[in-house]
């Protein structure tokens, strides 16, 4: 294993999978690519909202994410490199992950339960489903991520 992405938007799941995901770069020697999608939906997309990003000054949550994996990943002395990205979020994930041909996509997800999974939809499995290559899903219970 060579190259790993690594999903994260800051969440208590995401900052696990961040976990997992550098001890396994860590074990298997592998660069990782942290990934952080926003929705355009997610902010007020105005005149400012592009300028922003072509200059270098994304909003806060963009930041802090990416921020605490780099430190992470400084911290476990494995390479990466940040990918700040805006658009649906798994063919965002999807097309990191091929261009850095990845081996491995890890993101976090919290347990819902079929029922809540069925309405409000699961970033993790649409990945699964339509990525073409291993996606790891480091799962945490709603309790954890409440704690």
């Amino acid at each position: 294993m060579n190259r790993i992405v690594i999903a994260t938007d800051g969440s208590a799941p995401a900052q696990e999978a961040v976990e997992v995901g550098l001890e396994l770069a860590a074990e298997h020697g592998a660069h990782v690519t942290f990934v952080h999608v926003v929705r355009p939906n997610e902010w007020h997309r105005g005149p400012s909202w592009m300028s922003r990003i072509r200059n270098g000054t994304q909003p806060e949550r963009f930041e802090t994410a990416l921020a605490e994996a780099a430190a992470a990943a400084e911290e476990a002395g494995v390479s990466y490199r940040l990918q700040r990205m805006s658009g649906d979020t798994v063919h965002e994930i999807i097309a990191v992950a091929d261009a850095r041909d990845a081996d491995l996509v890890i993101l976090g997800s919290c347990r819902r339960g079929a029922v809540a999974s069925a309405l409000l939809g699961s970033v993790s499995s649409e990945l699964i489903k339509r990525a073409e290559r291993d996606v790891f899903v480091v799962e945490t219970s709603p309790a954890d991520v409440a704690a």
